[in-house]
Parts: structure tokens; C-alpha cells; sequence
């Protein structure tokens, strides 16, 4: 089976006890809902969910050289 690799962008408090960035390889027709997973990150979790600087859906099936960004929501005030 072909392998992918993705690049996996974590941002804010997603990078708590995980990477900033990391190159993953996956087999072919992934998707970002299996990256969510594997991480331990919920999809509700996410506030902003870009494949290649692109909105995306957690249903996304990822292609070789993607990268994925994840933002989680942003407090303050």
C-alpha cells in the first residue's frame, strides 16, 4: 500500500505535551479525522482546521505532501 507524508502543524495549547511540528507517514487515503484521533485531539476541540492553508473537514482525505494546521479555541480577553 502507498504511504503519505503529511506534515502535522500544532498550534497554541494543541502543542502542550505534544510537537510544534512534525512529518508523519500514513497510509494512503487517510484522513484528518485518523491524524485527530491518533493525537487524542477531539474534533469539537478545534477551532480552526486548515489542509495545505485551506478550510478543511475533519472527513478529509489527505494526499501526499499535505499539511495539516490545527488551532484550538483562543481565550482572553
Amino acid at each position: 500500500m502507498k504511504r503519505l507524508k503529511i506534515e502535522i502543524r500544532l498550534f497554541a495549547t494543541f502543542r502542550e505535551g505534544r510537537f510544534k511540528k512534525d512529518v508523519w507517514e500514513l497510509p494512503e487515503g487517510t484522513k484528518v479525522i485518523d491524524v485527530l484521533n491518533r493525537l487524542g485531539i477531539k474534533p469539537e476541540e478545534i477551532a480552526i482546521l486548515l489542509v495545505n492553508g485551506l478550510d478543511a473537514e475533519p472527513d478529509h482525505v489527505l494526499k501526499d505532501g499535505d499539511y495539516i494546521s490545527l488551532f484550538p479555541p483562543v481565550g482572553g480577553g
